[in-house]
């Protein structure tokens, strides 16, 4: 490990911050240092913004992508290199609103129902289930599922906060096989990682997650770009349509700010249907003749 990845290193680690944006962080320091073959600290804001037009241009990533990547170099610059950084001379890329794509109930149950594996079928039943992110999911512990309150309780989610969210019946039978199936029963992790899940000292990747997904979408047919974080978002958006208010299932998500979770009322159909168009309000008589035409 170099000296000044070291120092990287170290700073994420006093701020606490997640295993997943300490990877992201430091692959992407070493990716903006090897397009310019220099260490990064011999590098400034206009390599920056040379990178980031490279990072749109050729390697075709998403505005909020580009934005993560920004974010780290800011991370690496200010807090490690103890840099100034001005955002009138590397601005962050503007984001682009999408709204997310939303699984109806029927491509849900195609999409369990087509797992490659019963393993793969727990993992699509307990994010639909729950709403969890895949990093939460893979590091849930078997003690976390509390079916005396009926509850799982995801740890160290995202902003390293804790949260509860709902155990299902029908989740709590298929964790209860899943334990059965297992070939060596696990003392901490819910999702043994592994050859076979066997391991005992480590869950899955959170990759497994996502090729969970992606092969059942395959099998069941569905052509929709879809991922585990799909299945969140369907979780949230049947919730509201099923008569769930707007701010407990901000708490169920583990969203910090309300204005994240209300994208879902954009996907509502309960809230989209609940108003009528102001077309439906005019007076139309038919398609009538128009007088200048000789027809």
């Amino acid at each position: 490990m170099t000296r000044l990845r070291k120092r990287v290193l170290e700073e994420l680690e006093r701020r606490n911050y997640t295993e997943s944006t300490t990877r992201a962080y430091l692959r992407t320091i070493s990716d903006f240092a090897e397009y310019f073959h220099q260490s990064p600290e011999h590098l400034g804001p206009e390599h920056i913004r040379e990178y980031i037009a490279y990072l749109f241009r050729e390697r075709k990533l998403s505005d909020n992508t580009v934005n993560q990547r920004v974010g780290a170099l800011r991370f690496f610059y200010v807090k490690t290199l103890k840099r100034n950084w001005s955002v009138e001379e590397t601005p962050y890329p503007k984001k682009r609103f999408n709204l997310p794509c939303v699984l109806s109930q029927e491509e849900v149950s195609r999409l369990i129902e087509a797992a490659l594996t019963p393993f793969h079928r727990t993992i699509l039943m307990t994010l639909y289930a729950t709403g969890v992110r895949r990093a939460e999911l893979a590091h849930l512990r078997i003690a976390d599922v509390d079916s005396t309150r009926m509850v799982i309780h995801v740890r160290g989610g995202k902003g390293r906060k804790d949260r509860d969210v709902m155990l299902s019946p029908a989740l709590l039978e298929e964790l209860r096989q899943h334990y059965r199936r297992l070939p060596r029963k696990p003392t901490q992790w819910l999702f043994p990682g592994g050859q076979h899940h066997a391991s005992a000292d480590r869950p899955i990747s959170d990759k497994v997650a996502w090729f969970a997904c992606r092969e059942a979408a395959k099998r069941a047919g569905i052509d929709k770009k879809l991922h585990p974080h799909t299945l969140r978002h369907s979780f949230a958006t049947h919730l509201l349509e099923a008569g769930a208010d707007i701010r407990t299932i901000q708490i169920l998500l583990g969203h910090r700010d309300l204005k994240e979770t209300t994208i879902y009322l954009h996907l509502s159909q309960r809230h989209l249907h609940a108003i009528a168009s102001p077309l439906d309000r005019l007076t139309l008589f038919g398609n009538q003749t128009n007088p200048a035409d000789p027809s």
